[in-house]
This record gives structure tokens, sequence and C-alpha cells, in this order.
């Protein structure tokens, strides 16, 4: 079967019989189904998955839905008309009912298993059958393949009702964590960094479930309520969401000789995987295990790429165990996660993720993922002891290419060059030695706001000043912040910003090729420096209004956050660009949240 993508096509997309025409399940077409399950999709009732790669699912309707938002900027880019978004058959696909859909569309979804490693160790235990048979996509149901403008993009329900993994949950998530996911896919993707995408939310009129949360003003670690909320469904869309995880599972049947097929459906995924996300990068004349070597190689830079992005940007996933990492190397789980204001190595959105899933541990989390991607690939290469040598180089080789990931993150950040042109010795060494790891103790001591702080210095101020608007006091909250006194602090900035501009003009005296004005490394500085981050305070009253049917702060929050890096009106920045209030400090929903969505 061949695997050529259809051509691209220019003409918009107006209706849900459009967009059938670019229907293409490749996953259903080339994978193999669970033998167990159901051909209608009638399979919600927890139960032990034992081979296979997907099972049919259909999902499971919000009733009275209603229409919340939609990305105007996706829509754009795949040609969707923006009026779509409300005509009656696509709200009807898009909140779970895909009984009626247009031919050659398909009338069940699709969910797929996976095994869980939190930080490199397998655990099975969180399936309820104690055996890992039972974990996997649990509510996220996926409904569609199309082939839209010559890319593949796969449509995920996000709360569409239970599947054989749901573990006896509801199968459901609610208006606020569907509010939060849909606004920061593209908040991340407007700031550059790779990652799924928000399609379309809906919520309905009278379907509620319960769930864990705070009560107003908590300062309690986990949620002290339990509260009835509305449910909602959002659709994220990526090329496909295949994880770690994933491969994990198929890798696990390999070694205990789980069913005659296992070996076959290790090496069938990993094969499906690279022509959906590494078709680009990898020749598909070659042999399997070269294209298992080329594979990892090209996992490795996106991974450590992707993670230098999110260090870049402040973003803290959480819980960044292998299911909720993508081996297409882009942003996929938005449960637990947070932007950091205050800048703290440690700061973790999540009560449940300890430090190993902190803010400036994700390289190392990064690490133990990519280790037990690698752990999933040996049993394809048990023949060739040559390729097992190299892929263990290249798993070898990863703490070096994130440190030259990070190296190049921080240099752009504070605009210097990696690489001294006429010495062509890098800057390594004073960055991090120097410079980088003082600076890092100077926002600790003080504490500073990691965004405002790097915007601020992308302007390049002739003193301290500017930077000062990022500065916290002692009228924070947060006991974690320990303040030095100001005014030796301010001596200690000072002396800070000089060698900054110092070895900012050494860098650039050096570049004698193409010195830069201090004009053109500050444009640079402000395309890697957001000005704009979605702050979980000021998420929280964008889904409090949503749950009294009032949308609009949503969609001004789309409209700042897809500009990240923009100045935007002066009304936009006293109210987006700013301090975390003391008062939000230590809050329970807006300080730390629970997994529970």
């Amino acid at each position: 079967m061949t695997n050529q993508l259809p051509q691209k096509t220019s003409s918009t997309i107006s209706t849900l019989d459009d967009l059938a025409k670019l229907a293409n399940y490749s996953l259903m077409d080339r994978l193999n189904c669970d033998p167990e399950a159901t051909e209608n999709g009638d399979d919600h009732a927890p139960r032990q998955v034992f081979s296979g790669h997907y099972v049919p699912v259909n999902p499971t309707p919000i009733k009275d839905p209603e229409y919340v938002a939609h990305s105007t900027n996706f829509f754009s880019e795949l040609g969707f008309a923006d009026s779509m978004a409300s005509s009656p058959d696509f709200v009807r696909m898009f909140c779970g009912d895909i009984s009626q859909v247009p031919e050659p569309m398909r009338k069940v979804g699709w969910a797929t298993g996976y095994a869980l490693s939190i930080y490199g160790t397998e655990y099975i235990q969180q399936c309820p059958f104690q055996t890992g048979n039972g974990y996997g996509d649990g509510r996220a149901i996926s409904v569609l393949e199309a082939v839209i403008n010559g890319q593949r993009w796969e449509m995920q329900l996000k709360g569409g009702g239970r599947t054989p993994y749901c573990r006896g949950a509801d199968g459901r998530a609610v208006l606020r964590s569907s509010i939060r996911e849909f606004l920061a896919q593209e908040h991340m993707h407007a700031l550059g960094v790779p990652t799924s995408r928000s399609l379309s939310l809906y919520v309905s009129k009278t379907e509620q479930v319960k769930r864990p949360w705070y009560s107003e003003g908590s300062r309690s670690h986990n949620p002290d309520r339990l509260i009835a909320e509305a449910v909602a469904i959002s659709t994220r869309v990526a090329p496909s969401f295949i994880r770690v995880g994933q491969l994990e599972l198929f890798a696990r049947r390999t070694r205990n000789n789980a069913h005659p097929n296992a070996m076959q459906e290790l090496e069938k995924i990993v094969l499906h995987l690279i022509d959906r996300e590494y078709a680009d990068a990898v020749d598909r004349q070659l042999s399997t295990p070269e294209k298992v070597l080329l594979l990892a190689r090209e996992f490795r830079s996106r991974l450590t790429s992707l993670i230098a992005n999110w260090i870049r940007v402040g973003f803290c996933q959480g819980n960044f165990n292998s299911d909720n990492c993508a081996v297409g190397g882009f942003t996929l789980d938005y449960g637990p996660f947070g932007f950091c204001d205050v800048f703290n190595p440690h700061y973790q959105p999540w009560t449940g993720g300890g430090h190993h899933f902190s803010f400036m541990n994700q390289p190392s989390a990064a690490q133990r993922n990519f280790d037990m991607f690698c752990s999933a690939l040996q049993p394809l290469l048990s023949s060739h002891q040559d390729y097992l040598l190299e892929l263990d180089g290249i798993r070898s080789g990863f703490s070096k290419v994130m440190h030259s990931q990070m190296e190049k993150m921080w240099a752009a950040k504070l605009g210097l060059s990696t690489q001294n042109s006429a010495s062509h010795q890098p800057l390594s060494k004073t960055l991090y030695k120097g410079l980088l790891s003082e600076l890092e103790t100077l926002m600790l001591q003080t504490p500073v706001d990691y965004t405002i702080f790097f915007r601020e210095l992308s302007s390049i101020p002739d003193d301290i000043g500017p930077l000062k608007k990022s500065f916290y006091n002692n009228s924070t909250h947060d006991s974690d912040l320990k303040v030095t006194a100001p005014k030796e602090m301010d001596k200690q900035w000072a002396e800070w910003l000089e060698k900054w501009k110092a070895l900012l003009n050494s860098s650039n005296d050096t570049n004698t090729t193409s010195p830069r004005s201090i004009e053109e490394i500050s444009r640079a500085m402000k395309l890697v420096n957001p000005k704009y981050i979605l702050r979980e305070w000021f998420v929280m009253p964008a889904y409090q209004q949503a749950s009294a049917g009032n949308y609009a702060l949503i969609r001004e929050l789309q409209e700042v956050m897809t500009l990240p890096y923009a100045e935007q009106s002066k009304d936009v920045e006293d109210k987006y660009y700013r301090l975390k209030p003391p008062e939000f400090f230590e809050v329970g929903g807006l300080s730390h949240l629970s997994c529970s969505s």
C-alpha cells in the first residue's frame, strides 16, 4: 500500500462534506485491530486488551452542546471556513456523535493502549488489572484522520467518553480543564514551541460530572471539596498521537512473548510512526534496522529542542511520564502544566509531580523517556549487534545534545553568540560557569518574574531600573521566596548587568563577518523572550466566567496569547504584563493544582 499523500488543494473547506472528501484513515487501515474488539465500537467498559494497535470505540456525545470557541488561526491554516465551527453537522461530530458523518468518514472512532513509565521506571499497578493491559486512552477518542493541503492530521476528542482503558472513570473532561488545554495549545504554537493544536471547544448545557477541586482562596495542597462541573469536549489535532508509552507496550509484549504476532506488531507501529512523523527524514527504501537508527537520531534532536523551548518560555509540563511524551517531538499533555511566574528551578505546578518533573529538571526527565524509547526499539535490532551498539551510542549521546540545545537557548535569551568568530571558541565556559550561573543565583535571591525579566533585558537597558519591573519583594506570600536586602541586591544586579553588556559587546566585536547593532540584538532577543505568557491567574477568571455562560474572556485571551511577542495596546499591557499579585501565591488552582480534570 502506498504511503504517498494526496496532492495539495487550496480550496476552502466550507462544509463537513468538503472535509469528508479528505478523510484518510492510515492507522486503522494499516495497523492491527484488537481481535477481541467489537466492530461497531460499543466497547466502553474497562477490560484488558492483550494485542492489536487500536480498539474501535464510539465516542459518547455530550448532551445539549453549546459552542464555546474555535481556533481561528488553526482554521485558517487548515483552510476551514470559520462558519463551520457553528454548523450543526460539524458541532454534532466534534461533540461526539459520529453516527451521521458523511462518507467516506467512518462512523466509529478509535482508542489506543500504551505502557506507563515514570522517570525511567515501568509501572503496571495503575492498571486496574495489575498487568499493564488496561492502560491507554481512557477518554481520548480519535474520530478522523484527514490529509489537508498535503499534511496528515489526526483529530481526537478529549473527554469523548469511556473506552476499554477508562479504568472505571467517567471518560469526561470538564469545561475548566478543557479551556486550559484549548488556550495553551494555541499559545504554545504562537510561542514557536512544537505542540498539538486546538480545533474546537464545546460544552454541555445540562450534563455535569463531579470533580475534586479547591475552595475559593484555599491554600490546601490538594483539592478540599467535590464540585459539579459542566462537561466539555475539546478537539486536539496532531500529525499523530503516538507516544513513547505505546512503543514500550509493544516492546514489552515482544520481550514477554505475549502473543505470536508481538514482534510484528512492534515493527508495524515503529514503521507507521516513521511514515506519520518522520517521512521527510527517513528514506523509505532503507531496511528496518537502518530506519530505526535514523528514527532514534531524529527523535533525539526533536526532543532535546522541545525541552530547551519549554525552558525558554517558562513552561513546565508537570507530569512528563512516557505516556505523555509524543514520539513526534511535540508538547502533548496539558493536564497539570503551568508557566512559572517567579523563577524557581524546582517550580512544579502539579501537587503529585515532585522534583523529578520540575521546571529545570525537564532535561533529565526527557532523557529518562528517551532511554525507555531506545529500550523499546532494541528488539527490532536483536540480530544486528553493530546496530545495537550504534543505538546505545545514540542513547548515551542524549545528554551532550541536550546540553548543546540548552546552551544555544540560553545564549539566544541573553543575545549572545554561541561561537566566538575570532578564536572559534564557544562561549559556553563563560556563559555557563560565569554569567549564567551568577544570573540564576541573583534571580533566586531577588527573586524575579521569569518572563518579565528576560523581556525587559531584551531592551538592553542602560541600568537596572527597567529590570526591577520584574522584581518581587517581601509582600509576596510564597514561602519559597527568600529576599535579600534591596540595596545589596541592586549593587549585585548592576555589576551583573555591566558584565553582561561587556560580554555582549565582546561577542559582537569578534563577529567580524556581520557585527550586529544593539537594535538588531534587541529585536532578536524579543523574538525568543515573549512578553505575554498564559499565566494560571489569567485563565482562572476565564473558566469561572465561562461556567456562567460568558465566554468573552476566553476570546480575549485567545487574541492576546496568540501574539505573545508583539507589543500590544497599553490596556493589554497593563492587564497582562505584570507581576503575580501577592494574594495569589500558594492558592490552590493558581499556584498549584491537582491532576483532576
